[in-house]
């Protein structure tokens, strides 16, 4: 069984889509190159960052960052998980400020956790894209676009493209200087050919659509 290596090397990705993909790569040399991501090396627990991302769903971060710091406080514990999150009852989740939907979907992942249904990392390393986003969406509260984000900017997967981000959509859109952003299904078959390289792709997108709305008003964004 093939291991999954963390991260790519984001010099032949530049180069691959730059060359097969001229319109894009008028865009990349315009922004300039984006190199590896930190958190492709580091070291993560795939049920506390599940955990977290249901934390932070709807919630500016600074929100989500203090209810998350409540939740921590409560537990006695800087790790989300099954066993630490079973030291708090609900009602105590919802004075820290946490949904009754959030609670529910915390509940689950514990208790999918607890069973074993939770990928680790040792065991994602050999599991594809599809086969962690199979296993990952069942959560409540964990959707497809949740898990692409942790294969792009955690486990560092070169292939993915999440076609139903609508930054990556408007962003596609202005690069074939289309009226209206592309659709999934057209935004799946233009990046055919961005392959392997579809994180990195989605990248530049990302950073093309922001250009647009940086030109009315000043944004970041920020994606953990």
């Amino acid at each position: 069984m093939p291991r999954h290596v963390r991260g790519f090397d984001t010099d032949a990705a530049f180069a691959h889509l730059a060359r097969c993909d001229r319109r894009l790569g008028t865009w990349m040399r315009r922004i300039g190159p984006i190199g590896p991501d930190p958190r492709w090396r580091r070291r993560f627990d795939p049920v506390d960052a599940l955990a977290r991302a249901i934390l932070f769903q709807q919630l500016s971060g600074k929100a989500a960052s203090t209810i998350v710091g409540r939740v921590e406080a409560a537990i006695g514990s800087t790790r989300l998980h099954f066993d630490t999150l079973g030291r708090i009852d609900d009602a105590g989740l919802r004075a820290c400020g946490v949904s009754g939907n959030k609670t529910l979907a915390l509940r689950d992942l514990a208790l999918r956790e607890s069973r074993g249904e939770i990928p680790t990392l040792r065991q994602m390393a050999s599991l594809d894209n599809e086969a962690i986003i199979e296993a990952l969406v069942p959560i409540r509260g964990i959707g497809r676009w949740t898990v692409e984000m942790m294969l792009m900017f955690r486990l560092g997967r070169p292939d993915v493209l999440p076609i139903d981000d609508l930054g990556v959509r408007k962003g596609a859109g202005m690069v074939d200087k289309a009226e209206q952003a592309p659709t999934p299904k057209a935004l799946l078959e233009r990046g055919e050919r961005w392959g392997p390289y579809r994180t990195y792709a989605s990248l530049y997108l990302w950073r093309i659509a922001d250009s647009a709305s940086e030109a009315v008003t000043p944004t970041n964004r920020s994606q953990g």
